[in-house]
This record gives C-alpha cells, sequence and structure tokens, in this order.
C-alpha cells in the first residue's frame, strides 16, 4: 500500500501536477468497482447468465478482488501514462492547457490497441468450463474496457480540460525537480515562443516520459 501511495506522489512531481495522482486514483477505484459490480451482477445474481454460459450462480469468491485489484491497478497506471504523458509534453512545449489535452488525445491510439489486445485475451477466458477462470476473464475483460475508454479516454480528458492551468498546478516548493514549463505560445518570461525556446523545451519534456516510467516500474 505504501508503495503505490509513493508511486502516486512521485507521479505527481513528474508530471508536474499534484492532481493528476488522485485523478488517477479515483478513476483506477471507479474501474475496480465497476468490474466487481458487473461480476456480482452475472455470477451471483444470474443477470445474463445464459449468454455467458453460467448455468448456476454462486457467490463471489474471496479471491477476486484482490486479484481484480492487482492486474487493474497496473493496467490503469500504464494507460495513464500513455494519456498523461504525452499531455505533459505538449504542455510544456507551450501549448495551453486544452490544446495539450487534444494532443495527448489524439496520440493515443496504442493505449487503444493494447487495450483491444487485452480485452481479447481476457474474453477468450470466458469460454471457460471453470467457473473460476471464466468469472476471471470476465471480471478483467469489463475492467480494461471500463478503464481505457470510459476512465481514461473520455473522463480523464474531460476533468483537465474543465481544470484548465489548475490540473498543472504544483506547490513553489516541488517546481525544482518537475519540468520547466512555457505559457501558452510564449517563452518562461513572456516573450513569444521562438523556435529555439521549443527546441530547448525538448529535452525537459522527455522527462516526463523517463520519469513517469521510473515511477511506475516500482510498483
Amino acid at each position: 500500500m505504501w508503495r503505490r501511495l509513493g508511486c502516486f506522489a512521485g507521479r505527481g512531481v513528474s508530471v508536474a501536477s499534484i492532481l493528476v495522482p488522485p485523478k488517477a486514483a479515483l478513476g483506477f477505484l471507479l474501474s475496480v468497482l465497476a468490474s466487481l459490480g458487473a461480476v456480482v451482477a452475472v455470477f451471483q445474481w444470474g443477470c445474463a447468465a445464459d449468454l455467458l454460459g453460467v448455468h448456476q450462480t454462486s457467490p463471489i469468491m474471496s479471491m477476486m478482488p484482490i486479484f481484480m485489484v492487482g492486474v487493474v491497478f497496473g493496467l490503469a497506471m500504464d494507460y495513464e501514462i500513455f494519456l498523461v504523458t504525452r499531455m505533459c509534453e505538449a504542455h510544456v512545449h507551450g501549448e495551453s492547457p486544452r490544446e495539450a489535452v487534444v494532443t495527448g488525445f489524439r496520440h493515443g491510439a496504442r493505449v487503444v490497441t493494447a487495450a483491444i489486445i487485452m480485452i481479447s485475451v481476457f474474453v477468450g477466458f470466458i469460454g471457460s468450463n471453470e467457473a473460476m477462470v471464466k468469472m476471471i476473464g470476465f471480471g478483467l475483460a469489463i475492467a480494461v474496457f471500463f478503464d481505457t475508454f470510459i476512465v481514461r479516454m473520455t473522463i480523464v480528458p474531460a476533468i483537465l480540460a474543465l481544470l484548465g492551468n489548475r490540473a498543472w498546478w504544483l506547490p513553489k516548493g516541488s517546481t525544482g525537480r518537475s519540468p520547466t514549463r512555457f505559457p501558452a505560445h510564449g517563452s518562461a518570461d513572456g516573450r513569444p515562443a521562438t523556435q529555439q525556446t521549443r527546441s530547448t523545451a525538448l529535452p525537459l519534456a522527455a522527462r516526463c516520459r523517463c520519469r513517469l516510467a521510473a515511477t511506475t516500474s516500482t510498483t
């Protein structure tokens, strides 16, 4: 638990934002609750059980929530990194908060591709005759679908767009360890952005991805 809290704290410094880690954690919890709710509805209450080949309902296994939390946490944080790091890079380059969100979302095709592959793998488990394997496959497929298409690619960009500049706010005492950011269409001292200004921001933008990858590898 403490390692995961440390991961969230490190991620906040890495992307120069104190609001990104709580948002990522809440999205992760939302995905876990949605997937567990779907598992309970099908395997315990019998909703659409015939369509999935569930012949007999039973209580959910005690290990199911633990297993779901562990797997979904890793997947959710990976997808969060894929999207938010690109937004961080765009913001470092001088784009406004809304433009940075659009740029990061536009380059999120790899998130969709990875999610489709994972969903296809987990859906294959549903055809098993073992109730435990069927339950795990269904729960993980729902979790990946919900986390990718509902949380990371719908809720996250909407929240960042609504927050605007506040989405990338960080206390002054931590700015020395975060990537330098330039105002929208301008340099650090307010002058219009030039090609030299944007070129000097490139290594700093690359540090967003490197720092996020380092914090996630510790989970």
